[in-house]
């Protein structure tokens, strides 16, 4: 495990996860997050996310958190094991309400409210996206190690297990 991608579901606990993960393993971490969304809550053209997501799968090590469908297909080509966070819907709302109005290392601001529309990216991820990252999944499987976690608690015991 030296290019590792943490996906799933906003809200599901990825970049906690991918927080232990990074200090247990000493790889480097990125937030697609943070490259995507800017402070003042506009986002970087698609170009220039490309362009940093490309600069990251060209190093030796590294874990990227975030699901992000549009370079899942470019970073599956590049690791070598994905961890996907597959966990039911309502922990997911759970832990999006949760983060509301606590700084957070992974966005460039702190979030006041669960928006509706991001509400409804949660809601709609099980049936819009899963589906799509299942495909993909399924195409680049035999390639690489594919570790389905289907509760926080597999979370941590994949990190305690390390």
């Amino acid at each position: 495990m030296k290019k590792i991608l943490v996906i799933g579901c906003p809200g599901a606990g990825k970049s906690t996860f991918a927080r232990r993960l990074s200090a247990k393993t000493r790889l480097p971490l990125h937030y697609l997050d943070m490259i995507w969304h800017r402070p003042d809550k506009t986002n970087v053209g698609r170009e220039a996310f490309v362009e940093e997501v490309n600069k990251i799968i060209k190093g030796d090590e590294w874990i990227i958190d975030g699901t992000y469908l549009h370079t899942l297909p470019l970073r599956l080509e590049h690791c070598d094991t994905v961890v996907l966070f597959d966990i039911p819907l309502e922990l997911c709302l759970e832990g999006a309400r949760h983060r509301i109005g606590k700084p957070r290392e992974d966005m460039p601001w702190m979030e006041t409210e669960l928006d509706q529309e991001f509400y409804q990216w949660i809601v709609d991820f099980p049936k819009v996206q899963m589906p799509v990252i299942n495909d993909l999944l399924s195409s680049y499987g035999q390639k690489r190690t594919i570790i389905r976690l289907k509760s926080r608690e597999d979370a941590d015991n994949l990190i305690d297990s390390m």
